[in-house]
């Protein structure tokens, strides 16, 4: 096991120096031609992404939260690459809810009965929304008032780890992250209530009425304007920032796993099955998206969480503003800069490259994104 990631001793120069937050908040700007422009863009397309566009543009930062960390659970690093084992013992048709504010929300405990009888009576199951190795998600309608929910279904064999709920209760490690993080924030989806089947662990999320995953959004407009990736990037960074307070390290972050309301423009960070609990000293398993392992991992077999996830924030940031993964052709960043279009600021382009620092101590650490004068919105002078 590697020691706790070291941090730069005094007096030695940081990699890239930047002004405070306050100093940087305090000189924004927003011109009027940008919500000129915006306004064009909803007026001739006239489709849900065009709105969303300009809703995101006009948008502002929100508040921030504190961090804290947490122990990993122990689990051998072989097990993290393939399926394991659900929990023994589990008691067949268990239900539990958990609750969470807004219009889809409800804190009522599931009916005395058996489990499946009482999803059937609550929810009418729709179309399925996908499909992976994690399970299925269906769109579903809850039955009491109308409200779309989302019911994600997973083999019980496929869940590896398992947790405790504030009540004391067991459930599996997804949904224990989710009870951490998913009440009284925006960004984050909202658990509703879950089911223990014989063989499967139910989920039952809220789904906002026009949505679409990020990944079809970049897809539908091939990348997306620097001013809209701007406001989304924030958004995301506020959402991992919640996480860290709430001692949750996501692990997956990436366009498939950002889902977007098109009415209000809220992005709202879904799928904690590769999450576990924050540490400050190094993680020697990975669950996640291989292509989106940091080079630590591949290199030496550890990483350092808040490294990794601004490594994936990196690459999340170019998929949105070039509309294709970095590495997707086998780009090896020992061999030079990455190369990045010249229609981009020159912010944008340095934030990248700084989140794809090859040696981890040399990438920004989460409130430096915040301060960085692009997140900012604050031109060169």
């Amino acid at each position: 096991m590697p020691p706790a990631r070291p941090r730069p001793r005094a007096g030695l120069p940081r990699a890239r120096p930047r002004p405070s937050c306050r100093g940087l908040a305090s000189a924004r700007l927003w011109p009027y031609w940008r919500w000129r422009c915006w306004a064009g863009i909803s007026a001739v397309c006239g489709g849900g992404i065009a709105a969303l566009c300009l809703r995101l543009a006009r948008a502002r930062p929100r508040p921030r939260g504190s961090a804290a960390a947490g122990p990993e659970p122990p689990v051998p690093r072989c097990e993290e690459r393939r399926p394991g084992h659900g929990r023994p013992g589990a008691a067949e048709g268990r239900s539990g809810a958990v609750a969470g504010p807004g219009p889809s929300a409800d804190s009522r405990v599931p009916p005395a009965g058996t489990a499946p009888e009482a999803l059937q009576e609550r929810y009418r199951l729709g179309s399925l929304l996908g499909r992976g190795g994690f399970g299925s998600v269906f769109a579903a309608t809850r039955l009491s008032d109308g409200a779309p929910v989302a019911i994600k279904r997973v083999p019980r064999n496929r869940v590896r780890h398992w947790g405790e709920l504030p009540d004391g209760s067991r459930a599996p490690l997804e949904i224990v992250l989710l009870a951490k993080v998913s009440t009284g924030f925006p960004g984050v989806v909202q658990l509703l209530e879950w089911f223990e089947l014989p063989n499967h662990i139910v989920m039952v999320m809220e789904r906002p009425e026009r949505c679409q995953d990020l990944h079809r959004v970049i897809r539908a407009r091939r990348f997306v304007p620097e001013e809209v990736a701007r406001e989304l990037f924030r958004q995301v960074l506020e959402a991992v920032r919640h996480c860290t307070s709430c001692g949750v390290l996501h692990r997956d972050i990436k366009p498939e796993n950002i889902v977007l309301d098109l009415a209000t423009g809220q992005a709202k960070l879904i799928d904690f099955g590769c999450g576990t609990y924050l540490q400050e000293t190094a993680y020697t398993h990975f669950a996640g998206t291989p292509s989106y392992s940091p080079p630590e991992w591949n290199d030496f077999g550890w990483y350092h969480g808040e490294a990794a996830t601004i490594w994936s924030l990196g690459i999340l940031l170019h998929q949105m503003v070039c509309g294709e993964h970095p590495f997707r052709r086998g780009r090896n960043l020992s061999w030079g800069q990455l190369p990045l279009p010249q229609g981009l600021s020159q912010e944008c382009k340095d934030l990248i490259r700084w989140c794809l620092s090859v040696n981890s101590l040399e990438r920004p650490t989460l409130e430096d994104l915040f301060c960085d004068p692009w997140v900012q919105d604050i031109p060169r002078p």
